[in-house]
């Protein structure tokens, strides 16, 4: 009889997948790092520091003719964190990173709910942060229209914290309760809404965003919530061997300490490339990210690219908007890139970017310093490696803007990296 039970199960499961697609692949990404200057000014009394990490996915997606389902379940492995025979993760690393079912609703339209990446773009905005070992994912529901070369998507979030015994909070006395108010990328609620229509050689997109953040009154219990509105527009040009990009963001609302208002703030990016042959690809560009004049102190004029994969931008070392210069002086990048192709699988990578504020320091200072950028790409049969390396030479404005004097800081500003990356596919059934 089990028998028979177990023969009609397979029957089931091989009929389903007749009529559907089941993929099952992974990712293994170990990366080591040097860092001597790595977002901020190293002190020459400190010593540079050292580590591996490795990035472990296991992904899982179900195609059926009515719906599609994702699961990526991933774990953060700093090596030697774990003491010897401990059986735990020491730093509660593992977690679901993406968990969405997306229904289709005809004509055009379907709805996707559940953890998943938001990418936008060039991810100047919204971006999955992949370079980030943990990655960005969000939790909400999105509503999505597609129709030739226009797409729509109109994404709804909203937060909420666990009580103490674990449990939901399904009551009204502390409904709301949800993360600090001074972390950015926390909110309670969220809306947006992204379109972008394609034609032949030019595509222009706009977003508007609104997320609010938990405020607090002085017992800690939650008191409404501040809100700030993003809207932008990206467009991209391409044609031939010409390409041209720009970025226009503009914010207002409320900071998301809830009590610094925001006004005026901007962003501007305009990026040209253009392939010079087959072996060389060149580019130059600039961005200007407004900053606070520091004339009050409940107004702002600082910009901040709330959830974008900001490492894409601003230097590869990471000294702007990723977990520092928030609510500062800003930013006014000049960069320049070359690109070389080496080999069918090899390339190398160079970029040369300088730094000043949008706003002047105290001092009257702005200039902040330039910073090279090389990256080396080697691609194998079944994986590929990245190497990198880059240099900051600070100018008399990063040493205020990063609160160390000239004399105690480093002589020497620099980071370096490899990492290994291997994505096997374990199974697809459409392709059996």
């Amino acid at each position: 009889m089990k028998k028979q039970y177990g023969l009609v199960i397979l029957v089931i499961l091989s009929v389903q997948l007749i009529n559907a697609q089941f993929t099952l692949d992974g990712q293994f990404r170990p990366r080591a790092e040097y860092r001597n200057g790595f977002q901020t000014l190293i002190p020459d009394a400190a010593d540079p520091g050292f580590a591996i990490n490795t990035r472990a996915r296991l992904n899982a997606g179900f195609t059926a003719e009515t719906f599609k389902v994702y699961l990526s379940i991933q774990d953060l492995l700093v090596w030697g964190e774990n003491p010897q025979i401990i059986p735990v993760d020491s730093n509660n690393s593992f977690a679901i990173f993406e968990a969405w079912a997306e229904l289709q609703l005809g004509s055009g339209w379907s709805t996707k709910l559940g953890r998943q990446v938001l990418s936008y773009d060039d991810q100047r905005f919204f971006g999955g942060l992949d370079w980030a070992q943990q990655g960005r994912n969000h939790d909400l529901a999105m509503i999505k229209y597609k129709k030739d070369s226009f797409i729509m998507d109109i994404g709804l979030a909203f937060n909420q914290d666990l009580d103490d015994n674990g449990g939901p909070l399904f009551g009204f006395q502390n409904q709301g309760t949800t993360y600090p108010a001074n972390n950015p990328f926390q909110y309670k609620t969220m809306q947006y809404l992204y379109a972008k229509q394609k034609w032949e050689s030019f595509s222009a997109s706009l977003l508007a965003v609104n997320y609010a953040h938990q405020n607090f009154d002085a017992n800690g219990e939650a008191d409404g919530v501040n809100s700030l509105l993003t809207l932008g527009s990206h467009l991209n040009y391409k044609k031939g061997s010409f390409g041209a990009a720009a970025n226009v963001f503009i914010q207002s609302g409320t900071f998301f300490n809830g009590s610094t208002d925001v006004k005026g703030a901007f962003l501007l990016g305009l990026d040209l490339s253009y392939k010079a042959s087959s072996k060389l690809g060149l580019g130059a560009g600039i961005e200007i990210i407004s900053g606070d004049d520091a004339d009050t102190n409940d107004k702002t004029e600082a910009f901040l690219p709330t959830f974008g994969t900001n490492h894409k931008f601003n230097g590869f070392m990471d000294y702007f908007y990723v977990g520092n210069h928030v609510n500062t002086i800003g930013l006014f990048d000049i960069h320049a890139s070359a690109n070389f192709k080496l080999g069918k699988k090899g390339s190398l990578f160079a970029k040369v970017l300088n730094f000043s504020g949008q706003q002047d320091l105290p001092s009257g200072e702005n200039a902040l310093g330039t910073e090279i950028d090389l990256v080396y790409t080697q691609g194998f049969k079944g994986f590929a490696l990245k190497i990198g390396y880059s240099h900051l030479f600070p100018a008399d404005g990063m040493y205020e803007l990063k609160g160390i004097t000239e004399e105690l800081a480093s002589d020497t500003q620099n980071w370096a990296w490899a990492m290994l990356i291997i994505k096997p596919k374990f199974l697809n059934t459409a392709n059996n």
